[in-house]
């Protein structure tokens, strides 16, 4: 079963429009809350199965040479990201990245393993998760597909 990721451009322009309203009022955030930076973007798998589901790999292709962090959130239903506090990422993060000239994706297999599973088990409890995906050097979402294989 693979699921993919989809990048939810609603919610992260959402997200967006809260950091520009705190900077026009000239007030800082919540305590703890996390601020979508210019290079993160909101993602989300449906899980069309959510039950007997076991992780068996990550399917993360990137058309040139960079780094994409994919980091889990908490919220259990349909969240309300813009108010999203660093107490619900989740940990490990998954890092995935290509080198100049490289042709394979790499990743750090033993965090990309662990947030995998705990993926498949929160699947149990849920019908969407959502992830924040931090692009780096350069790279941008649009050179980037991806999916869970289950």
């Amino acid at each position: 079963l693979e699921l993919p990721f989809i990048r939810d451009e609603q919610l992260t322009r959402c997200m967006r429009l809260r950091f520009q309203s705190l900077q026009q009022k000239n007030t800082k955030p919540q305590d703890g809350e996390k601020l979508l930076q210019p290079n993160e973007h909101v993602y989300r798998v449906d899980f069309i199965q959510q039950h007997n589901l076991s992780f068996l790999r990550w399917n993360i292709q990137l058309e040139r040479a960079g780094k994409v962090m994919v980091t889990g959130t908490s919220q259990h239903w349909t969240p309300d990201l813009t108010h999203l506090m660093n107490r619900q990422l989740l940990e490990p993060v998954g890092i995935f990245w290509k080198k100049p000239g490289a042709k394979e994706v790499e990743c750090n297999e033993a965090d990309a393993q662990e947030f995998g599973e705990r993926i498949a088990e929160l699947a149990q409890i849920r019908k969407v998760m959502y992830f924040l995906f931090t692009f780096t050097d350069g790279l941008e979402p649009a050179q980037l597909k991806g999916s869970i294989i289950f």
